[in-house]
């Protein structure tokens, strides 16, 4: 096959095809033509593969056809109705269908960490083991409070939200082992008991919650989901239901990747409370109130729009229709 030939014959139906890729709104003609232009064109890389396989052909060939492909499949891309859908639909009633996952994560997470407070605080011979006096005194007094002006308060905020996003991140992903989110509400749960009791002891219980609660309650609230969101994944690995164990595990997963977008946010909302109002001047009720006002917007937002896309049918799954839809004339 002389391959010039066949770029020369074939430019116009490649042009063809990639103007009918691009248009907005195809006629039912035009949907006809599109699906016999690409598949001719499909029949044209396979030719060229095997017989002439020039690299820039393929790679013309290649790009068009993606394209191509993509609106025959109907995976059009981000506009503004999937980015609607998002915050409509997806993203809210993946989080109502873990509702319950996320309060009992965070039911053990509190008793977890009110036990590790409460052991060191009834065994002296444990909390010594944490430092000496002096050193215990000098991080509940000081080292607890300087920490929220270290950096500038942006630089501060973002360096919050990307540990904390990452921890978030990885209750997701590694949620189908099982373990691992375990692992990860264990060691923040302790971590938080140990603060505590150092802090309360050192400094008095106010000095505690009035640096925690501002940002503290967004904050958790997305380890809490994230965790819960890993732990569905897990679960549907055991009982996938009435679909195969791998379609199960397809659909969580993608339902708690989804989740860990929406964490991602709250806690870029969590990092600038941390960074900009924990550290301020303003009045301890009014720093509280705030956090307490971000972590009730994020319960209401889903369980009132989690509660609606249920009752009206919808799907979490972001994936669902993903090499489905046809285009449509109109």
């Amino acid at each position: 096959m002389d391959i010039d030939v066949l770029r020369v014959s074939g430019k116009t139906e490649w042009k063809r095809l990639e103007e009918l890729t691009r248009t907005r709104s195809l006629t039912g003609e035009q949907i006809d033509e599109l699906d016999r232009l690409y598949r001719s064109a499909t029949t044209d890389l396979a030719r060229v593969r095997t017989t002439s396989p020039d690299p820039d052909v393929i790679a013309e060939l290649s790009r068009v056809l993606s394209a191509a492909r993509g609106r025959l499949a109907g995976t059009a891309g981000i506009n503004g109705t999937v980015i609607a859908r998002f915050f409509k639909v997806s993203l809210p009633y993946a989080l109502y269908q873990i509702r319950w996952v996320t309060v009992g994560v965070m039911v053990v997470s509190i008793v977890l960490a009110l036990i590790e407070g409460h052991y060191l605080v009834t065994h002296p011979e444990a909390m010594n083991q944490l430092g000496t006096p002096e050193q215990l005194r000098q991080y509940a007094n000081s080292d607890f409070v300087e920490y929220y002006h270290q950096d500038t308060n942006a630089e501060f905020g973002l360096s919050v939200w990307a540990n904390n996003a990452w921890i978030a991140l990885q209750g997701v992903v590694t949620g189908v082992t099982g373990v691992y989110p375990l692992k990860i509400l264990w060691t923040n749960a302790t971590n938080v008991g140990v603060a505590g009791a150092v802090v309360t002891v050192y400094a008095g219980p106010w000095h505690f919650f009035r640096f925690i609660l501002p940002h503290g309650l967004p904050e958790l609230t997305a380890v809490f989901i994230s965790i819960a969101a890993g732990l569905r994944v897990f679960w549907a690995l055991l009982v996938p239901g009435a679909a195969t164990r791998y379609q199960a595990v397809g659909v969580a997963a993608r339902s708690s990747m989804t989740v860990a977008a929406g964490c991602a946010i709250l806690l870029a909302g969590s990092g600038v409370l941390e960074g900009f109002v924990t550290p301020s001047e303003l009045p301890d009720a009014v720093k509280i109130a705030l956090g307490v006002l971000m972590t009730a917007a994020v319960w209401a937002y889903t369980l009132i729009l989690g509660r609606r896309a249920q009752q009206a049918g919808q799907d979490a799954d972001v994936g669902i229709d993903a090499g489905y839809y046809q285009p449509v004339a109109g």
